[in-house]
């Protein structure tokens, strides 16, 4: 079960749920296709102009490539129609040297491992 590697939400002291609690994931936005090695989930922010969804997207998006074989491509976007900076945050999220990039700056790297220590 892909979407129970429990990605929480670890930066917002008044929302301590996991992402499926917050139904920001949900099993059927999760598609893996074993003999291609691929994974794509879609996530739905909470709210239209959600200022986490990009975080959001690249917690989830660190969590399966620490959980999944090296073999699994995984692509990680917003369900069409849901946010507001849909196009630019998804832009970002399938950008390898931009996700990259981010996971080398010290300070979004320990938020990204917050969110995910949170309730995984």
């Amino acid at each position: 079960k892909v979407t129970g590697v429990g990605v929480g939400v670890g930066v917002n002291a008044s929302h301590p749920l996991t992402l499926e609690e917050l139904n920001v994931v949900e099993q059927v936005r999760v598609k893996v296709n074993d003999a291609e090695s691929t994974v794509a989930v879609e996530f739905t922010p909470t709210i239209p102009h959600c200022s986490m969804a990009t975080l959001i997207g690249l917690s989830i998006k660190v969590k399966l490539i620490r959980s999944l074989p090296e073999r699994f491509k995984v692509d990680v976007h917003i369900t069409p129609g849901t946010h507001a900076s849909e196009h630019a945050v998804n832009k970002q999220l399938a950008d390898k040297e931009r996700v990259a990039a981010a996971l080398e700056n010290s300070h979004l790297l320990e938020v990204v491992n917050q969110c995910l220590s949170a309730r995984s």
